[in-house]
């Protein structure tokens, strides 16, 4: 089944896009651990990620003794920007709006496809033709509406949520050049080789972090219902959805992959609709009405992309 799964040829998008939804329940698990130090969090997730995903490593240690200097670059790249920096900034935004409006949040995935085009053109020598272009710029701005129901971002809390917007203008980035360095690591390798090894690194170097710059006596003390929510993430939104994503990204180009995870903010208004009572407005159906429409045209149209 899984076999047969593999060798359809939509399995690549429909991988990523269910890795998209799983990420749009990140912000629900983590509700419950507003409470402790950003740095810890990323550490923790990661941490108990490697841990699951160890027999991988154990397993193909003889093919990663073997690999070159550029894809432990770019691998250490995905770490430090896709695992680190993204997911610092991501939990960061979201402290700062008390976890409730995911609307300024959404931002992440505005920018991201601006990064990782540009990325997969220089990197990964990605052509494209003006169709994409156009379609492109048809899903970023559907994903403004969706983002913005007000139209224009709104100053309230001191500009706490504006500034939870500059830090996910900072996690589009790290994220989308974390998907063209990610493509780049797997164009040889498995992506049970990547997965761990990004989680493993990026474990690391909040551990480092907060060895460095945190007092001992910061450090909290998990309580049983934060552990809980800790491990439903990283059963869910972490590393599960992380090796979906990199399964799906080994057969996907990682300029449509980019656009294809813009599904995490349609279903992020959807929940912020169902469980806290947010109805969308004519401007986010709207918008995600075009995002579908742009991911479905990128997706089906292999005449976007020079071959």
């Amino acid at each position: 089944m899984l076999k047969r799964f593999a060798s359809w040829s939509y399995a690549g998008p429909v991988a990523i896009v269910f890795a998209a939804f799983l990420w749009s329940i990140d912000a629900l698990l983590r509700q419950s651990l507003y409470s402790l130090p950003s740095m810890f969090i990323v550490f923790s997730e990661h941490a108990l990620g490697f841990l699951i995903t160890l027999p991988w490593l154990i397993k193909f240690w003889p093919k990663i003794k073997t690999l070159n200097r550029k894809t432990w670059i770019s691998i250490f790249w995905v770490a430090l920007f896709g695992g680190l920096l993204g997911t610092l900034a991501y939990t960061r935004a979201l402290s700062y709006i008390n976890y409730i409006h995911f609307s300024v949040v959404v931002l992440l995935q505005k920018l991201q496809p601006i990064f990782a085009i540009i990325l997969a053109r220089i990197i990964l020598k990605e052509r494209f033709k003006g169709r994409f272009y156009m379609w492109a710029f048809v899903a970023l701005i559907g994903s403004y509406f969706v983002a913005f129901p007000n139209i224009l971002p709104q100053w309230q809390d001191g500009g706490k949520n504006v500034f939870a917007g500059l830090l996910a203008v900072g996690a589009a980035f790290a994220w989308g050049s974390s998907t063209v360095m990610g493509k780049y690591s797997l164009r040889d390798l498995d992506s049970r080789i990547v997965t761990p090894l990004r989680l493993g690194l990026t474990a690391g170097l909040s551990g480092i972090y907060i060895l460095l710059f945190m007092k001992i006596s910061t450090i909290p003390t998990l309580s049983s219902e934060q552990a809980f929510y800790l491990i439903a993430i990283v059963l869910s939104s972490g590393t599960v959805a992380l090796s979906i994503y990199y399964f799906g990204l080994k057969k996907v180009q990682a300029s449509r992959a980019t656009l294809l995870e813009m599904f995490w903010p349609i279903s992020a208004v959807t929940i912020d609709w169902v469980f806290f009572g947010h109805s969308l407005t004519w401007s986010q159906i709207l918008g995600a009405i075009l995002m579908l429409t742009a991911i479905y045209r990128v997706t089906r149209r292999s005449d976007l992309i020079h071959q």
